[in-house]
C-alpha cells in the first residue's frame, strides 16, 4: 500500500472565539477559608459532575420531604458498620426518610450495635476452629424475634424493632430498627436463607425466617406503590435489594399502581451491575432521574445529608415551567 504525504499546512483552524466549549472558568470551585460552614464548602463545589449529581439529589430529596413524598432508604449492612446509624436514626425521626429496606445482615449488626455497642467480628480468624459467627445472643435473640414475626404475621423488620424497644437494649436509641418501630415508620428485611451467621445458629428456624421476609417483601411492595415523584435511594447493596427492589417495583405496577418519576440513586464505593440497572436505570426509563454517586459511605452519606439539610433551610425553588 502506497501512502501520500499529508500537508498539515492546509490545515483550517478556527478562533476560540467562535467554538463552543463544555467548560467555563465560572463552574471552578470556589476558594474556602478555614472555618466555612457546609453551606459554604456545599456551594463552592465545582459546577460539573458529580457535584451536580449531589446537589440535584439533596435537592430531590428535600423536594419529596416537603411536599410529603416517599422517599426509600435501601440498604446492605456496611452503612451500619461504618457508623451511620445514628444519622439514618435522625433522618427517620425527623421525618426526612419514610421507609428503610435491608438485607439480613442488617439486623445483625444493628442487634449487636444496640446490645453491646460494638459488631463486625474478625471472620478469618474465626474461621479456622469453627467459631465464626456463633454468637448466642445474636442468633439467639433474632430468632425469637423471628418466630414471633411468623407466628404474629408481621414482617420480619419490624418485629426486630419491636423487640428491641421492649427488651431495653442498652444502645437502643442508635438502633434503625428500633427507631423505625417507635416512629411507625415501615422497615423490612429481605434475607437470602444461608447468607448470614445467624442462619448457623441451632434455634433458626427457615419456615419462620420465609414467612417474615416474605411479608416484608409485600410491605416493601406497598410502600414502592407510593413512590411516585418520590427518591429511592440504594447505600451500599450490590446485589439483594437491587434485585428485591426491580421485583416489587413490578408488582406494585402490575397491581395498578402508577410508579413513575423517580428520582433513583445508587450510593456505593464501587460501581456495580445490578445497581445501576435494577435501581437507577430500569425503573426510570419512562420518566425520572437516575443518579450514581461513588464514593466511600462513611463520607459520602453525611455529605449528601449535610446539602439535604441546607436544601431545607432554604426558602423552596419555583418549578420550572
Amino acid at each position: 500500500m502506497k501512502l501520500r504525504p499529508i500537508d498539515p499546512s492546509r490545515a483550517r483552524t478556527r478562533s476560540i472565539n467562535t467554538l463552543a466549549r463544555k467548560v467555563r472558568r465560572s463552574q471552578f470551585v470556589a476558594p474556602l477559608k478555614a472555618g466555612a460552614s457546609i453551606g459554604e464548602f456545599i456551594a463552592a463545589l465545582p459546577v460539573a459532575l458529580a457535584a451536580n449529581d449531589l446537589r440535584e439529589l439533596a435537592h430531590a430529596i428535600a423536594t419529596a420531604r416537603r411536599a410529603g413524598r416517599t422517599v426509600l432508604l435501601m440498604m446492605g449492612a456496611h452503612p451500619l458498620k461504618v457508623g451511620l446509624g445514628p444519622l439514618i436514626c435522625e433522618l427517620i425521626r425527623d421525618g426526612t426518610i419514610s421507609a428503610i429496606a435491608a438485607n439480613g445482615a442488617a439486623i445483625i449488626h444493628d442487634f449487636e450495635l444496640a446490645l453491646a455497642g460494638r459488631t463486625s467480628e474478625d471472620v478469618a480468624a474465626e474461621l479456622s476452629d469453627g467459631s465464626f459467627g456463633m454468637v448466642e445472643e445474636t442468633g439467639a435473640f433474632l430468632a425469637a424475634a423471628t418466630a414471633l414475626a411468623a407466628r404474629e404475621g408481621l414482617g420480619l423488620g419490624a418485629a426486630v424493632g419491636r423487640e428491641i424497644v421492649r427488651a431495653q437494649l442498652k444502645y437502643r436509641a442508635g438502633s434503625i430498627f428500633a427507631t423505625a418501630h417507635e416512629m411507625g415508620v415501615p422497615a423490612t428485611v429481605h434475607v437470602t436463607l444461608g447468607a448470614d451467621i445467624i442462619h448457623m445458629h441451632p434455634a433458626a428456624d427457615g419456615a419462620a425466617i420465609g414467612a417474615s421476609s416474605m411479608a416484608d417483601f409485600h410491605r416493601l411492595t406497598a410502600v414502592i406503590a407510593t413512590l411516585g415523584r418520590g427518591v429511592v435511594i440504594n447505600l451500599g447493596s450490590a446485589v439483594v435489594m437491587p434485585e428485591v427492589f426491580l421485583k416489587a417495583l413490578n408488582l406494585a405496577r402490575n397491581l395498578g399502581h402508577k410508579v413513575d418519576r423517580i428520582t433513583a440513586a445508587d450510593l456505593d464505593f464501587m460501581r456495580n451491575y445490578r445497581p445501576r440497572v435494577n435501581v437507577v436505570e430500569r425503573p426510570t426509563q419512562g420518566g425520572g432521574r437516575g443518579i450514581i454517586l461513588t464514593g466511600h459511605h462513611e463520607i459520602m452519606f453525611p455529605l449528601l445529608i449535610a446539602a439535604v439539610r441546607e436544601e431545607l433551610a432554604r426558602a423552596p425553588r419555583r418549578p420550572t415551567q
